[in-house]
């Protein structure tokens, strides 16, 4: 998949979110602005990050043996917090690709929401 010539990652999130704020179980974090997160930026379903925009980036989460394949395809890395905490389950999407963005978003809600509590 190509980068989008134009599209700024706010503009490709925003496709993201458009589609997926409606799946039941998902919330914007971007509409509840005194809610504590990493951001403003954070997709949720059933209260639990799925994935969200850090510096210009789509992070999702999914399980540790699809992030290993996305890594070995080209298409991503690990996400850090800080220096050292290396996040085994959550995958920074490097193709600049809203179609790509939109499909790995809704694997990781699917994932998130099979995993999350009820």
């Amino acid at each position: 998949m190509m980068e989008e010539a134009g599209a700024t990652a706010t503009e490709r999130f925003a496709a993201v979110v458009a589609a997926l704020r409606d799946e039941p179980g998902v919330s914007y974090v971007g509409d509840q602005p005194h809610r504590k997160s990493f951001g403003l930026t954070e997709l949720r379903v059933r209260d639990k990050i799925f994935c969200m925009l850090t510096r210009d980036r789509l992070v999702v989460k999914l399980p540790r043996a699809r992030v290993d394949a996305l890594i070995a395809a080209g298409n991503g890395e690990r996400f850090t917090l800080g220096q050292a905490r290396v996040m085994k389950e959550w995958l920074v999407v490097i193709p600049q690709d809203t179609a790509l963005w939109l499909e790995l978003a809704r694997e990781a809600l699917t994932y998130v929401a099979e995993i999350a509590p009820r």
